[in-house]
C-alpha cells in the first residue's frame, strides 16, 4: 500500500510480466472467474465481515473484485495499483467525514491485491502493514481460499483500524459493505 501520491514501486524483486501473457490473462479472465472465485456465499461472508469489523472502528472498508481491466488499459500497462486509485476516487471511498476510507481492491488476472487507504488513516498505518495484508491474502487466492483469504484480510484491516482509530459514539455507515464486482 502507498500513499494515493505515490509512484509503483517497480524495483528489481517486482518484475513485470511480458505484455503478450498479461493480455492474454486479461482476454482469458472474464466474470465467470469471478462468480467461481467469490461466489454469492462468499461476497456475503465478506460484507459480513466489513460491516462486523466497523462496528469497532471509525474507519469505512469497501471490498472491491475486478476479473480483468478493459484491454485499453492493460495494453497502456496500468499497473494494479493505478487501477486501486482510479477505482477509490471513481467510489468515492475518500468522501468520508474523517478520511477514513480502505479500499481492498482485487484484480483476478493479475493475481494481485491492493489496499489504498485515505489520507487520515494512511498518515497512521505504515505500508508495510498494508503490504503484509495484501500478501497473506494473495498467498491464501493462490491456494484456491478466496473467501478464507479475503476475510482473513478484512479481519486483519480491523484489526489495525481497531488499534488506530476506534469508534467513538455511535455508529455511522458511510460506505456500504457489500462487496463490489467490477
Amino acid at each position: 500500500m502507498r500513499s494515493p501520491d505515490a509512484k509503483p514501486n517497480q524495483g528489481p524483486t517486482q518484475a513485470r510480466p511480458s505484455r503478450f501473457k498479461r493480455l492474454a490473462r486479461h482476454i482469458a479472465s472474464d466474470h465467470r472467474a469471478v462468480r467461481k472465485a467469490f461466489p454469492p456465499e462468499v461476497l456475503a461472508r465478506i460484507e459480513s465481515a466489513t460491516r462486523s469489523g466497523e462496528r469497532n472502528h471509525a474507519g469505512q472498508v469497501r471490498f472491491v473484485v475486478e476479473a480483468a481491466l478493459p484491454l485499453p488499459l492493460v495494453m497502456s500497462r496500468q499497473t494494479p495499483h493505478e487501477r486501486a486509485l482510479d477505482v477509490f476516487g471513481r467510489l468515492r471511498i475518500w468522501d468520508t467525514e474523517g478520511n477514513s476510507g480502505v479500499l481492498v481492491y482485487v484484480l483476478l488476472a493479475d493475481h494481485r491485491v491492493e489496499i489504498i487507504a485515505d489520507r487520515g488513516i494512511h498518515r497512521e498505518v505504515g505500508v508495510a502493514e498494508w503490504r503484509s495484508i495484501c500478501h497473506t491474502m494473495e498467498s491464501a487466492f493462490r491456494e484456491g481460499r478466496f473467501a478464507d483469504g479475503a476475510v482473513a484480510g478484512i479481519d486483519a484491516i480491523s484489526a489495525l483500524l481497531s488499534q488506530h482509530f476506534p469508534r467513538t459514539g455511535a455508529a455511522s455507515n458511510e460506505l456500504p459493505d457489500r462487496p463490489i464486482v467490477l
